[in-house]
């Protein structure tokens, strides 16, 4: 028995957005979204492409109203604590220790060293060697 053969394109939604500063009232495919379950949104279009995409996460600042169809995505917004907390937790101390110490901009100040620490961490977060 073969498996049953599963789309890769995305479900297409009618979407209807009714948005103020503070509020908005989102309905997918005719069903209204609980009011308070989503944070905010970015409907996005590209003219000459099909769809727009809407992606359910971050309140925009002023009133909007949409209705039509769309590509309907949902993302989790991280806590920017995590983000940077989970960044922490996969630097090895020893090369961080190396790298600072080794800088260009290493300063035998009290704090030298503490400041080629942040420095160097800043850099990595930016993807910088």
């Amino acid at each position: 028995m073969n498996a049953p053969e599963q789309s890769t394109t995305p479900t297409a939604y009618g979407v209807r957005i009714d948005a103020t500063p503070g509020d908005v009232a989102i309905t997918l495919g005719g069903e209204p979204l609980p009011r308070g379950q989503v944070t905010g949104y970015v409907l996005q279009h590209d003219v000459h492409g099909a769809l727009p995409s809407l992606i359910l996460h971050t309140r925009q600042p002023e009133g909007v109203l949409f209705e039509g169809l769309a590509t309907v995505a949902v993302a989790v917004q991280q806590d920017h604590g995590d983000v940077i907390a989970q960044f922490l937790a996969g630097i090895d101390p020893a090369a961080l220790q190396r790298a600072a110490l080794d800088r260009d901009d290493l300063d035998d100040g009290k704090h030298g060293v503490t400041e080629a620490i942040l420095k160097q961490l800043a850099d990595w977060a930016r993807g910088r060697s």
